[in-house]
């Protein structure tokens, strides 16, 4: 899952994105506190703007105790490709790719889990 600060340059950060195989980039802080998120519209923007003037700030994001399928129903229902999961205190956890979280979903009920 690819992570950038806000001080790199939007075209660096779509090739690193690119070429690990992702479609958005979490920015964050030194600490791994999450800034801000930058999906495949904000990566198509200037390759010489800086990542915080590109970043959509203050995501969505879930707790990694949350039930997965009540993860994917609100990302179904606001319509949110990937957002990422941290702690309690905003540290990023991972990046859930919302096709992943509807996937668990339905794996967990057809086994009866939920």
């Amino acid at each position: 899952m690819p992570t950038c600060g806000l001080d790199e340059r939007v075209g660096d950060v779509r090739q690193r994105v690119e070429a690990a195989g992702w479609d958005a980039c979490v920015v964050v802080n030194q600490e791994r506190i999450v800034l801000g998120l930058l999906r495949s519209g904000e990566l198509g923007r200037d390759a010489e703007m800086v990542a915080e003037r590109a970043m959509r700030p203050g995501p969505s994001t879930f707790r990694p105790f949350r039930p997965i399928d009540e993860t994917a129903a609100y990302m179904v229902e606001h319509n949110l490709e990937n957002s990422p999961v941290t702690t309690a205190d905003g540290r990023l956890v991972g990046l859930l790719r919302r096709a992943d979280a509807v996937t668990a979903a339905h794996e967990l009920h057809a086994h009866g889990h939920g």
